[in-house]
């Protein structure tokens, strides 16, 4: 029985810490760049080289529908937002499906077209209201192509919401929220397809807030309501759309994160968009996505996710930050890693035009224990933090492994040192508003043992 126990720890161990480079995600492949590489290499890339297991096109382009045949990569095309009143008429909606899909399935893995791309945010009125029956045409022209395994949705911004703050109190705009957005809840419904939404806490973020935003620790904030504590703002927006869905009695309609990422570069006075933060944002949505701790008003969940972007585009428009989403520049070097590649994480390439600081795996052994100078406090923060993004913390609680020596320090060390080894082992994890460090002397005593 002793041994079949080890074995247990043992594996559980190994996943753990190989639990990151298991982990899938999605990426938003746009193409507003004139120097990016053929979708053949692209394809190639992304199957040979990293854990990306699913892409969103803005388009339906045939050359990269059909670069990504037989990839095993599941692919997202887009129906562009000029051409939905031409599907609101069934011939309308099978000329596309005849075009843009059929050619190219079952070789290629379509699961999904959208149906324009935040169509209520940007308008006009009259694509606003072909949405929901533009949808609804596709859909029925799928299901007689013989795709019915091939969902439709389309992609919305967060400004669908009228309020968002506390999240349990979040409702849709008015006027959209009966008119546009329940009409589609209940297709969504009725074809069990996902509500798809685009969260990007960068675009709330500033010099107060950015840990809140790049869920490093932070107070959190209260939902005076629910009494739930939000650490990130990430699970704040997606439970502002939940109770959004809820409050028109669609708790059930799963939910798709369409894009959201971070940038390295912005405007001179936004100092706090850097490739750190770009990394640390996109590393640890990759691991909250993937884990199943959900959010506090969606716990053990799991969401289907597309980071923005694939690639730096040199040629898109807007402000400096528009150019700056990519995870890779056009040569497929990383801008920096995220854990993504499949032979495990690298030293970042010095950024243009910005100097990051580069994160390397820690070679050897190594555990994170806090500075002999942090303060109680600080310490007592520090294991609130991590106990709230989804660490296990009952070897801390009464009666656990490690819950003597009962006082701040002994908890702090053993909730840092396994948020550190279970997030990926890169510097940075280890850092906790600088009151952290990494030691090479293991820290286990009697029962209670450090990964």
């Amino acid at each position: 029985m002793g041994a079949l126990r080890i074995t247990l720890v043992a594996i559980f161990i190994l996943s753990v810490l190989g639990l990151a480079s298991a982990w899938g995600v999605g990426v938003n492949y746009g193409t507003l760049g004139d120097n990016l590489p053929p979708p053949a290499q692209v394809a190639e890339f992304l199957r040979t080289k990293t854990s990306i297991d699913r892409i969103k096109l803005f388009d339906a382009n045939p050359d990269i529908v059909r670069a990504f045949a037989n990839s095993g990569i599941s692919v997202t095309i887009t129906v562009p937002n000029g051409e939905i009143p031409g599907l609101v008429q069934l011939p309308g909606a099978q000329q596309w499906v005849a075009a843009h899909v059929s050619p190219f399935v079952p070789q290629t893995k379509i699961i999904r077209v959208l149906v324009g791309n935040e169509v209520l945010h940007w308008g006009p009125q009259n694509l606003i209201d072909n949405l929901v029956p533009a949808m609804r045409t596709l859909f029925q022209a799928l299901q007689q192509a013989g795709h019915g395994n091939i969902q439709v949705s389309s992609p919305h911004s967060l400004s669908i919401l009228a309020r968002s703050q506390p999240p349990s109190t979040g409702r849709f705009r008015p006027g959209w929220d009966v008119g546009v957005l329940k009409p589609m809840l209940q297709f969504h419904r009725e074809t069990k397809s996902p509500f798809v939404v685009n969260p990007y806490p960068y675009f709330d973020s500033g010099p107060k807030n950015v840990n809140f935003c790049i869920f490093k620790m932070n107070r959190g904030r209260l939902d005076r309501w629910t009494k739930k504590m939000y650490y990130n703002m990430f699970e704040s927006q997606m439970d502002a759309v939940f109770s959004s869905m809820k409050a028109l009695g669609y708790a059930d309609v799963d939910i798709v994160v369409g894009e959201t990422g971070w940038p390295t570069v912005a405007e001179p006075f936004q100092t706090w968009v850097t490739p750190t933060t770009a990394q640390t944002y996109n590393s640890r949505l990759v691991m909250a996505v993937n884990s199943g701790k959900g959010t506090p008003l969606m716990p053990g969940r799991k969401f289907e996710t597309y980071i923005f972007s694939l690639f730096t585009e040199n040629q898109k428009p807007g402000p400096i930050a528009e150019r700056n989403f990519g995870l890779f520049r056009p040569d497929f070097t990383p801008v920096y890693d995220i854990g993504i590649l499949r032979s495990g994480p690298k030293p970042q390439p010095q950024p243009r035009p910005v100097t990051p600081v580069t994160p390397v795996p820690v070679t050897g052994r190594k555990w994170c224990m806090p500075k002999p100078e942090a303060t109680d406090a600080q310490l007592q923060a520090n294991i609130n933090y991590v106990c709230s993004q989804g660490v296990d913390c009952g070897p801390i609680q009464a009666g656990g492994a490690c819950f003597d020596p009962n006082n701040v320090r002994s908890h702090a060390a053993y909730a840092m040192n396994t948020f550190y080894q279970t997030k990926g082992r890169l510097p940075f994890q280890c850092d906790f508003s600088n009151t952290a460090f990494l030691s090479d002397r293991d820290p286990s005593n009697g029962k209670c043992r450090f990964l």
